[in-house]
């Protein structure tokens, strides 16, 4: 989910998170309840729409993923 914002510019309508991450509403619901308890995305409302922004900390949370998948294809893990 946070690739996915992050591939729409780090914010997102939470509609077209939820067809672009291909989740129901529940499943959806769970995902950001505990993305935002863990600070990596932030809700903001602007001009009377929601979406969906990633934080520092998330933006920080990527790029440690992606340098561990990184490695472990570099040492065939």
């Amino acid at each position: 989910m946070l690739q996915t914002i992050s591939n729409k510019g780090g914010r997102i309508k939470p509609t077209h998170l939820m067809y672009k991450a291909n989740l129901s509403h529940t499943q959806m619901k769970l995902y950001l309840d505990e993305l935002m308890d863990k600070n990596l995305i932030e809700e903001e409302n602007r001009g009377g729409r929601k979406f969906l922004l990633i934080t520092q900390k998330g933006y920080s949370f990527i790029q440690q993923y992606n340098q561990m998948k990184e490695f472990e294809k570099t040492f065939g893990l």
